[in-house]
């Protein structure tokens, strides 16, 4: 069994945090990870083979950069968006992302659009970017409203306990099996063996659950920068959307496009543009655009007040998602 051992300074109790809100890109390579193990088969399994098959061409290179399973620490990034993440992962200093690469590189030879990215080709950049578009269309678009809604209530759970118990115990109620004692927050993971002393040193630790993830903490740990832990949550199964994961579904997303579903679902009720950009993990811009299709398409109606538009489906929408 591994242990993972979390150092905390007197500061480091201080600065605690909880993500207020998930982050596309790393629920993004959480969930190819788990697409790329078996863990958990009996729960995962059916999801997967429902991926692997939805899953477009665009996305195969970014298994390139994850060859054993594990992205390089270039990769982990926040940003409430997939553009806002994007663009933290390429204003990454060209050494930070050539010592990534040669570390999951050391001892095998890196395909050429690698090189071209160890490089920094503009080309093998543009290569990257539609890997990460699509990977998040495809896998996490069509249930981000889910993913925000689970956030929502986890954070909610830690907050009561921590105002009911202490830090102690609503750390230790992360994980089964983990304890806070004398300064160090010993995490053991099944299936793995070894210790990793991870140390804050007043860096202050930031809690991010996920939701697709299930094989203990995934933590990021970079010099001058908060040590981040994502660590598994919710109800134990892989999100799906509310339509199941089913063929009709699917035939929605092919017509509509994942991410103008996902709008759809969300609008349970009159959401600004706003609102809808949030929901389902894109800028302002592109939700703009996208509710102006599904507008024309006699899906949403739209309303203005003030400076302020509020959308809501249409019947005809009602009917396409009950029954998809």
């Amino acid at each position: 069994m591994c242990v993972i051992r979390i150092h905390f300074t007197a500061d480091d109790f201080a600065r605690v945090r909880f993500a207020p809100r998930p982050s596309p890109l790393p629920e993004t390579h959480a969930a190819l990870m788990m697409l790329g193990t078996r863990h958990e088969e009996l729960l995962f399994g059916r999801w997967r083979n429902r991926l692997l098959r939805s899953l477009p061409g665009a996305v195969r290179p970014l298994a390139d950069l994850v060859p054993d399973g594990v992205p390089p620490a270039f990769l982990d990034v926040l940003g409430d968006t997939p553009d806002e993440g994007l663009a933290l992962i390429r204003s990454a200093r060209p050494e930070f992302v050539r010592a990534g690469i040669e570390q999951v590189y050391a001892e095998r030879t890196a395909p050429p659009w690698i090189r071209g990215l160890h490089g920094g080709q503009d080309e093998a950049w543009r290569v990257f970017v539609r890997a990460q578009r699509a990977a998040y269309e495809s896998v996490l678009a069509p249930v981000w409203p889910l993913v925000q809604d689970l956030h929502r209530a986890e954070f909610t759970r830690h907050a009561l306990a921590l105002a009911e118990q202490g830090l102690g115990a609503a750390l230790a109620g992360l994980a089964p099996g983990s304890r806070l004692c004398d300064g160090v927050w010993e995490w053991p993971v099944p299936g793995a063996r070894g210790v990793r002393e991870v140390r804050l040193g007043g860096r202050g630790l930031i809690l991010r659950p996920t939701f697709h993830w299930r094989h203990g903490p995934l933590v990021q740990d970079l010099p001058d920068r908060p040590v981040a832990l994502a660590y598994p949550a919710g109800r134990g199964l892989p999100p799906v959307p509310d339509g199941g994961d089913g063929p009709p579904d699917e035939a929605l997303a092919g017509v509509l496009g994942r991410t103008r579903l996902a709008m759809l679902r969300c609008l349970d009720e009159a959401r600004t543009t706003t609102g809808l950009a949030r929901r389902t993990g894109v800028s302002n811009a592109t939700a703009s655009a996208h509710a102006s299709a599904l507008r024309a398409a006699g899906l949403l109606t739209t309303t203005r007040t003030g400076r302020s538009v509020h959308h809501v489906r249409t019947p005809l929408a009602e009917l396409l998602l009950a029954g998809g």
